[in-house]
C-alpha cells in the first residue's frame, strides 16, 4: 500500500475525529468560526466544522466562591482585617457576555467588594462592625449585583465570615470583658453573701424567739406546779410556809444529785450545807415580808395637797406656824 494513501486515511480518520467534542455538565462552550463567535454549545456531544470551528473557550455554570481579605478603619480608629467570601455564578442565558465582556471576572469583584467595605466600615464603631456585619454583606451583595449583572454574573450570596482586628485592640477587647465578667461575679457573690447573713440572722430571730417562747412555758409550767404542789401539801395539814420550805430543800437536794451526776463538772455550788435551804427560804420570805411592809408604809402616807387661787398657791405644812399675809 502506497505510503502516502497510508497518510491521507490517516489524516481524514483524524479530521473526522476531531469533528467531535463532548462538553461536561454545567458547562458551556464558545465555538468560533475563522474567530468570530458562532455560537454556545451546552452539556453533551457536540459537532464542528474541522480546521473551520474551534473551541474558543470553555465557561464554567457552577457557583464559585471568592474569598476578598480587605483591612481598613473603622470610626474609632481601629485597624480591622475583613474576609468577605462572594458566592456567583454564570447566567446560562448570558455565556456570551461573560466570556467576552469580561476578561478577569475574579479581580472585577475583589475591586467591588473593597470599594464597598471601604465605605461602609469607616462609618461603624468597632463594636457596631461585628453587630453589623450582615448589612455590610447587604451592601456589597446589592453593590456587586449592580455591577456585575451587565457581564453576565449573579451574586448568589455574600457573606462577612470573619472580622480579625489589632492584636493589641483584641488583647483590650479580653481585658475588658473579663473585668466585666469579674464584677458580675463580685455581684453575684455578694448578693449570695447578704442572702446568707439575712437567712441566718433570721434564724437566730426566730430560734430566740422559740426559745423565749420555751423559757417562759418552762416558768409557766414551773410555777403552775408550784402551785399544785402547795395546794397537795396544804390538804395534808402543811401549812404555806411549811410547803415552801420542803419544795425548796428538795429543789436544792434535787439541783446537788443533778451536779453530782456529771462526773465532769467544775462546778461549786454554795451555800453547800444540809441548812443552806432552810436560810435561802428564810431569807426569801424576810425579803418578802419587808418589801410588803415598805408598801403599806408608802400607802399610809399622808398625801400633799394644793390650795391654788387666782395669785397664790400654798402647801399645806402642819409644822409651818407662820401666818401668811
Amino acid at each position: 500500500m502506497d505510503i502516502s494513501l497510508i497518510i491521507f486515511l490517516f489524516l481524514g480518520i483524524f479530521v473526522f475525529l476531531s469533528s467531535f467534542f463532548t462538553v461536561k455538565q454545567q458547562t458551556s462552550v464558545i465555538i468560533e468560526r475563522f474567530g468570530k463567535f458562532l455560537s454556545v454549545r451546552n452539556s453533551g456531544l457536540q459537532l464542528k466544522i474541522p480546521l473551520i470551528d474551534r473551541i474558543a473557550g470553555r465557561v464554567n455554570l457552577k457557583i464559585q466562591q471568592l474569598d476578598v481579605i480587605i483591612e481598613t478603619k473603622t470610626k474609632d480608629n481601629v485597624f480591622v482585617k475583613l474576609k468577605v467570601s462572594v458566592q456567583f455564578m454564570v447566567v446560562k442565558e448570558t455565556v456570551y457576555d461573560a466570556f467576552y465582556k469580561l476578561e478577569y471576572p475574579h479581580d472585577q469583584i475583589t475591586s467591588y467588594v473593597f470599594d464597598v467595605v471601604r465605605a461602609e466600615v469607616p462609618k461603624l464603631k468597632l463594636d457596631d462592625v461585628f453587630e453589623r456585619k450582615d448589612d455590610i454583606a447587604i451592601a456589597v451583595k446589592r453593590e456587586l449585583n449592580e455591577a456585575m449583572t451587565t457581564y453576565g454574573y449573579t451574586i448568589i450570596n455574600t457573606l462577612v465570615t470573619d472580622i480579625d482586628p489589632d492584636i493589641q485592640v483584641k488583647n483590650a477587647m479580653n481585658r475588658i470583658n473579663a473585668a466585666d465578667r469579674e464584677k458580675t461575679v463580685a455581684e453575684f457573690e455578694a448578693e449570695a453573701q447578704r442572702i446568707r447573713i439575712v437567712a441566718k440572722a433570721q434564724a437566730e430571730a426566730e430560734s430566740k424567739k422559740l426559745q423565749g417562747q420555751g423559757i417562759a412555758d418552762q416558768r409557766r409550767e414551773i410555777a403552775r406546779g408550784l402551785v399544785e404542789s402547795v395546794d397537795v401539801l396544804n390538804k395534808v395539814g402543811i401549812n404555806s410556809q411549811e410547803a415552801s420550805a420542803l419544795i425548796v430543800v428538795t429543789q436544792h437536794y434535787d439541783t446537788l444529785q443533778a451536779i453530782g451526776a456529771d462526773t465532769n463538772s467544775n462546778l461549786i455550788l454554795l451555800p453547800n450545807s444540809p441548812q443552806a435551804g432552810s436560810d435561802m427560804l428564810n431569807n426569801m420570805v424576810a425579803s418578802f415580808s419587808a418589801s410588803n411592809q415598805i408598801g403599806e408604809t408608802m400607802k399610809n402616807q399622808p398625801k400633799r395637797t394644793k390650795k391654788k387661787d387666782d395669785h397664790t398657791s400654798t402647801d399645806f405644812n402642819p409644822s409651818d406656824t407662820s401666818n401668811p399675809e
